[in-house]
């Protein structure tokens, strides 16, 4: 158990902890108030209470513990570790949030932009905690699993698996609201797969040599001489730094 604290990055638990937190707010405040459902464990739980009528607090417990444990057999105990600081991190989010009113009291309304900006906070905030190896919950346990042993793209596998659980739930559920939820899947997905392939550290390094860069001048054929850096430069500088030294990848 030492050998996985010392691979432990404080950096990756800080964005573990920020996912979890964009997580929350995203779901207290967009899919709980729209009604938009759920592919994936949360779709499937609802699918065995429908069927044969197994509660999802008893139903969702042991799939989401199959889940890890399959997690933690593919991908080792860090997975686990980080895991658990992630999905404590959604629940503690989740209660101060609940402490407030929701922002977005009407969405339910404009179902369509709930779907679309339900899945920008799902996809960004799950894709925060898939990079840095932990997961939220046991969809994204099993995603991480899945991506291991199958030659797919993550985005892919979250996307399949959560087809199959709405397609399954038109037995019960009117097709009016499974479009929406539909939308949502796919959409958190690809972000998600996308989160997975930005090249943040690059990034990061080549705007700050372009920042340097021109703080510099030719002098003839001689070399470059060095320029003060202003006050407007030097703070976007030091944001950069900061980011750089919080973002691992």
């Amino acid at each position: 158990m030492r050998s996985v604290w010392k691979e432990m990055k404080l950096s990756s638990v800080l964005l573990l902890l920020l996912g979890s937190a964009i997580l929350a707010f995203g779901l207290y405040n967009i899919h709980s108030m729209s009604n938009v459902t759920e592919g994936g464990i949360l779709g499937l739980t609802l699918l065995l209470e429908y069927w044969f009528g197994i509660s999802p607090s008893v139903s969702g417990f042991i799939l989401t513990v199959l889940c890890y444990l399959l997690g933690w057999k593919l991908l080792g105990k860090l997975f686990l570790v980080y895991s658990f600081i992630s999905s404590i991190g959604f629940s503690v989010f989740y209660g101060i949030f609940e402490q407030f009113d929701p922002l977005f009291p009407d969405i339910a309304t404009k179902p369509l932009l709930a779907a679309v900006v339900g899945a920008i906070f799902v996809g960004v905030s799950v894709g925060l905690c898939v990079r840095v190896g932990g997961a939220p919950t046991g969809d994204d346990a099993l995603a991480m699993s899945l991506d291991r042993v199958l030659p797919l793209d993550i985005q892919w596998i979250y996307l399949i698996s959560d087809l199959v659980v709405l397609l399954i739930s038109l037995t019960y559920i009117p097709v009016s609201k499974i479009i929406y939820s539909l939308l949502t899947v796919i959409l958190s997905g690809q972000i998600i797969g996308v989160m997975q392939k930005i090249q943040f550290r690059k990034r990061i390094k080549r705007t700050l040599i372009l920042l340097l860069w021109n703080q510099t001048e030719r002098v003839g054929q001689r070399g470059w001489r060095y320029q003060p850096i202003d006050r407007k430069h030097l703070l976007l500088l030091r944001i950069l730094i900061l980011r750089s030294f919080c973002i691992c990848f």
